[in-house]
């Protein structure tokens, strides 16, 4: 149905109407996002009602903070509340969601800065720089990397990394940036000269029991998880049962008293990274409550646990 010339309005009147400036009507006009309804003689621009509910849609939409892009495609779908709007807002919120928790980790990075003693706060500051953006786990993945056997399948790989590495909480407490960032920071700097990057008694396993060992070990860990979280006192059960037939199985051989013990003198040979997992403890734990069991804290209740069977044996 055609519209009289009447019924047209000239951009200032469509920019009167809908309460903008001539600029964003022009702009959007320009842009093809705007349907023109004729020409005057002059040939300057003439637009219809539609342009009016189209022009207070894309308004709304941009108050939305949506791109032009998606505005666009939300404007050609023949639904206007149809897929692609959906799809823009789900999108968007996406977007924001990576931004407040980037905010947050920087709020609470410069609170850290803010309340730590003058003399300390040049060094805080860079601690805290690499990770008061957007926290990444690439240095600790990488360390691990190094850590576990060569050639070991990467499920078992990416299984172990699953537990190993802890994920940055989206609304840290100041302590859980602080943990993270020293933890960063070990695991970015260069190993001493002549570290080995695995301990001996996972390298005993070989490329071929890595994956049975790990697996293994992932599993007595979880077993374990329960003991922690009770705060009971090491001693032997299904976790220490399956923590050493990780090993054995590993290794090639049975679960034996002389194996119990020749494990028992391995693993106390071996440096541990205490401090890795205490800093991961802080980093997953909710401020203020009990730290939550990482695979550190786990190895180390069965390492004990190793030890008190041991004794009873004897």
């Amino acid at each position: 149905m055609s519209v009289s010339h009447e019924a047209l309005w000239s951009i200032g009147e469509l920019a009167e109407r809908a309460a903008a400036t001539v600029k964003t009507v022009r702009f959007y006009s320009d842009r093809g996002l705007l349907p023109e309804a004729g020409r005057s003689g002059g040939g300057h621009r003439r637009y219809g009602p539609e342009a009016l509910e189209r022009l207070r849609l894309i308004r709304s939409l941009r108050a939305l903070d949506l791109p032009l892009p998606e505005v666009r495609r939300i404007l050609d779908d023949e639904e206007a509340a149809g897929p692609a709007l959906e799809d823009a807002v789900a999108g968007r919120l996406r977007d924001l969601g990576s931004q407040l928790r980037a905010l947050r980790w920087r709020e609470a990075a410069l609170r850290l800065v803010q309340e730590c003693p003058p003399g300390e706060r040049a060094e805080r500051v860079r601690l805290l720089g690499a990770v008061a953006g957007r926290p990444s786990t690439d240095a600790p993945a990488r360390f691990w990397r190094g850590w576990l056997p060569a050639r070991m399948p990467a499920r078992a790989t990416a299984a172990f990394l699953e537990v190993a590495v802890p994920q940055p909480p989206a609304e840290p407490a100041p302590e859980q940036v602080l943990a993270f960032a020293r933890l960063h920071a070990m695991t970015s700097s260069p190993c001493p000269a002549g570290a080995q990057p695995r301990p001996d008694v996972h390298r005993v396993a070989g490329p071929g029991g890595a994956a049975v060992l790990y697996t293994g070990l992932a599993e007595a860990y979880e077993l374990t998880g329960p003991q922690l979280r009770r705060e009971r006192t090491p001693r032997p059960g299904e976790a220490l049962d399956a923590y050493v037939a990780a090993y054995a199985s590993a290794y090639g051989t049975r679960d034996t008293r002389d194996f119990r013990r020749r494990l028992a003198g391995l693993l106390a040979a071996e440096p541990r990274l205490d401090r890795y997992w205490e800093l991961a403890a802080v980093v997953i734990s909710a401020p203020g409550g009990r730290p939550e069991p990482t695979p550190g804290a786990a190895d180390g209740w069965l390492r004990a646990a190793l030890d008190t069977d041991n004794a009873g044996a004897a």
